[in-house]
């Protein structure tokens, strides 16, 4: 079992720079990969970024390539998505997720799921 929380959300202007984390509790953090998510209203689940669990394979959704960077501290049990130029369009609740799973890009690979943080990119 692993347990996360989320947290780093808010309100920001176009342009400016966000860093969430995800904190987990439970056994063995390093083994999972780990993924952040975004849904926004009326829209599905999408796929953010991902990590494998060694931390050195990582993967981003096009939209966001080259203005978010996601990384682990696994002695913090920890996973971070850093955001910068941000736009309106990335406003979203951000989930992070665990998986044993190979796709880190697949939300069903995923097991364990955050509750959630809302990020809101005024313009």
């Amino acid at each position: 079992q692993v347990q996360l929380v989320e947290s780093g959300g808010g309100l920001v202007q176009a342009g400016g720079s966000l860093r969430l984390s995800c904190a987990a509790s439970g056994r063995a953090f390093s083994s999972y990969s780990m993924g952040w998510f975004r849904q926004a209203p009326g829209k599905e689940r999408e796929f953010v970024a991902g990590l494998r669990r060694s931390g050195g394979n990582t993967y981003y959704a096009d939209s966001v390539k080259g203005r978010f960077t996601i990384s682990r501290d696994n002695a913090k049990n920890s996973v971070y998505l850093q955001m910068n130029s941000l736009k309106p369009e990335d406003t979203a609740v951000y989930y992070c997720g665990a998986t044993t799973g190979y796709m880190v890009s697949r939300s069903k690979e995923y097991a364990y799921w955050g509750q959630g943080t809302q990020v809101t990119v005024s313009s």
